[in-house]
């Protein structure tokens, strides 16, 4: 049966059987190109003549020595590696245009170099001068990294070939370009090959390669999620324009734990770490307010405790508008819901705003009882004691479910000053220390002791 070909959209990865000039999936116009299939492999017949080699099979108990890292110095970076660089690794790094990628790297090879490992960061995006411009402005000109600007695969492998570097960046994937494909740099088909190719490169000569990748308007990395399966670390580079902070998330890590984060300031010379976010983020906290709460929560593997800002409002118009920064707006609707079928209280007719301060995004239900304090607080016109947390899950029922790893939440807010906190009832026994525990059992039970109603 003859092959035919595909048509891939270079947006989305959406694939189509005939070529359009608008993808039916994202929208977008002119996205869509052709790609050549793949061959079929061998036949029965080939593979009956020539055989392949005997794989070397081995036990699940077979003992393995854990991967050397390298560490760049960078205590926040390192974190966010499970503990250091690791030979071999392919790493992808996204995040908005202008949010800080290229210098956070540049600052990376410069520390790699120093600590004796040999780095060479090749731009696609940028010339050699630019770089060097910048590494002028991070005060970085003095690191032994070696620099090139080229966009041509075959020629980058060479060089690489050639020069036997520890490390490699690439900035970025998308410019990339493989002279054995048929289609323009950035396409699905030449990122997939590209960052095929370069990881293999990787893996066959023990050198670590960071590829650095654009994002989608949505916020996922553009081009095929294979790339994503390809790679053994995938890293977002998080962060608000308005804002100096700057989060490193890792979203998937075969060297060490995922959803670790790093936290870095944007300074005039460049990205300086945070080694405790959670004073940062409280640091512009004034006296208690209405609708002022803190949430003490866990990023990975550290407790980091960020400030909830909610606003209500009479609206006045006949849809109240919900707006959240930092947050699920779904979740959000839920917490509203919650609250007035079990509780008896409602927000029709309300505007309802609410901030994670500090430009800090949030996930994890743990968050849902300090949503739901905030609202409260900022609709009964009612702020919580400076000194407290919350934290805690909140059900359909309006239960009130435990929470992981409660110890060390408490154990960072104590060591911030905190001396309450307010967490669900049951759970594992904790050590709280000198701080007072508030237990409630189900959201009612906490609106009545907390705000005086019910």
């Amino acid at each position: 049966m003859a092959k035919t070909n595909t048509f891939t959209c270079s947006s989305c990865a959406a694939s189509f059987s005939k070529w359009s000039g608008r993808c039916e999936s994202c929208g977008e116009w002119n996205s869509i190109v052709e790609e050549t299939p793949l061959s079929a492999g061998p036949s029965k017949k080939s593979l009956g003549t020539k055989r392949g080699t005997t794989l070397d099979l081995t036990s699940l108990s077979t003992q393995e020595t854990p991967p050397p890292r390298t560490q760049s110095g960078l205590r926040e970076l390192d974190r966010v590696l499970g503990g250091g660089l690791v030979p071999a690794s392919a790493i992808l790094v996204g995040g908005d245009p202008g949010i800080g990628k290229s210098t956070l790297l540049l600052q990376a090879a410069a520390k790699f170099a120093l600590a004796g490992v040999k780095t060479m960061y090749v731009t696609g995006e940028e010339s050699s001068a630019q770089v060097r411009m910048r590494a002028q402005r991070l005060g970085l000109t003095d690191a032994p990294v070696q620099l090139a600007a080229d966009t041509n695969l075959r020629n980058i492998l060479t060089t690489m070939e050639t020069e036997k570097p520890g490390l490699v960046i690439i900035d970025s994937i998308q410019t990339m370009w493989a002279d054995n494909v048929e289609s323009a740099p950035g396409s699905v088909s030449q990122v997939r090959a590209t960052a095929h190719e370069l990881t293999n490169f990787a893996k066959r000569k023990g050198v670590s390669v960071i590829l650095v990748g654009h994002v989608t308007k949505e916020g996922q990395i553009a081009g095929p999620r294979v790339i994503e399966h390809m790679v053994d670390t995938v890293l977002y580079f998080e962060g608000e324009r308005g804002h100096q902070f700057r989060i490193l998330r890792a979203v998937k890590n075969r060297f060490g734990p995922a959803d670790e984060i790093g936290v870095f300031e944007m300074t005039g010379s460049g990205l300086a770490e945070v080694l405790n976010p959670s004073a940062l983020f409280l640091s512009e906290r004034g006296e208690p307010s209405p609708g002022s709460v803190v949430f003490a929560g866990i990023e990975g593997t550290r407790p980091v405790l960020v400030e909830l800002q909610a606003l209500v409002a009479p609206s006045p118009h006949s849809q109240p508008r919900r707006a959240v920064v930092g947050w699920d707006g779904s979740r959000l609707a839920m917490i509203l819901a919650v609250l007035e079928a079990r509780c008896g209280i409602p927000f029709a007719g309300l505007d309802v705003y609410l901030n994670v301060a500090g430009g800090m995004k949030i996930s994890e239900p743990a968050a849902d009882l300090a949503v739901a304090a905030a609202l409260l607080s900022a609709r009964e016109d009612a702020a919580l004691p400076a000194n407290t947390v919350v934290f805690g899950e909140i059900s359909l029922s309006g239960a009130l479910r435990p929470t992981p790893q409660t110890e060390n939440r408490l154990k960072e807010a104590q060591k911030l000053g905190f001396t309450a906190a307010i967490v669900p009832k049951g759970g594992k026994s904790v050590t709280a220390g000198t701080m007072t525990l508030t237990r409630a059992t189900d959201l009612t039970g906490f609106v009545g002791e907390v705000f005086g109603a019910g």
